[in-house]
């Protein structure tokens, strides 16, 4: 969706468009990648991919209408060195749903075999 809008942001700060929240509630409008982002080098006119989770309503978007957030930011530069290992760490190599919820032992659950 074209939005009409351009900025200029300085180095080290970064834009990130964002859906908001009452369109999300009330009309299952959302934003497909969220958060966009908006380097300091873009000049172009930022658009906002859309997407509307409501199989049954269709939403019709009018010239002027609130569509996104727009948060601005620093950001840091990481300075990447190549290395041959990585350091250990707790969590290793585990992906996704590997730090979160564990079922209880038996004990904890308060049953038993």
């Amino acid at each position: 969706m074209p939005t009409g809008v351009r900025i200029a942001l300085p180095d080290g700060y970064a834009a990130f468009v964002v859906p908001r929240s009452g369109l999300a509630a009330k009309h299952g409008i959302t934003i497909v990648n969220s958060p966009g982002t908006v380097d300091a080098g873009y000049r172009g006119e930022i658009k906002v991919s859309l997407l509307n989770t409501d199989r049954s309503s269709a939403y019709d978007v009018a010239v002027g209408d609130r569509i996104a957030q727009l948060i601005i930011m620093p950001v840091t530069r990481a300075n990447f060195i190549p290395v041959d290992e990585l350091e250990d760490s707790a969590r290793g190599a585990g992906g996704f749903g590997s730090t979160g919820y564990q079922a209880p032992s038996a004990e904890q659950a308060g049953t038993t075999k």
